[in-house]
């Protein structure tokens, strides 16, 4: 296509409003999820760390190959 002016690329035969806000909503997702991962994250680092000080059982506790008992004992808590 050819346009005349930048006026007419803007409008876009009409549906400029539709086209460039398409790209806005598009480039504000690729801005803002990244921020919103980075944010999940630290909570769960977070969460994590709280866990691991206050000791209540959410710590892996390794399995029967690795932490030396037989894998019928490993059963019995």
């Amino acid at each position: 296509m050819n346009w005349g002016s930048a006026g007419e690329f803007f409008a876009m035969g009409g549906y400029g409003v539709y086209v460039w806000g398409s790209y806005g909503v598009a480039f504000l997702a690729l801005l803002v999820e990244p921020w919103l991962a980075a944010r999940r994250h630290r909570q769960a680092l977070v969460f994590v760390a709280e866990a691991a000080l206050e000791g209540d059982g959410t710590e892996s506790t390794g399995n029967a190959d690795t932490d030396g008992a037989a894998p019928e004992e490993s059963y019995r808590s």
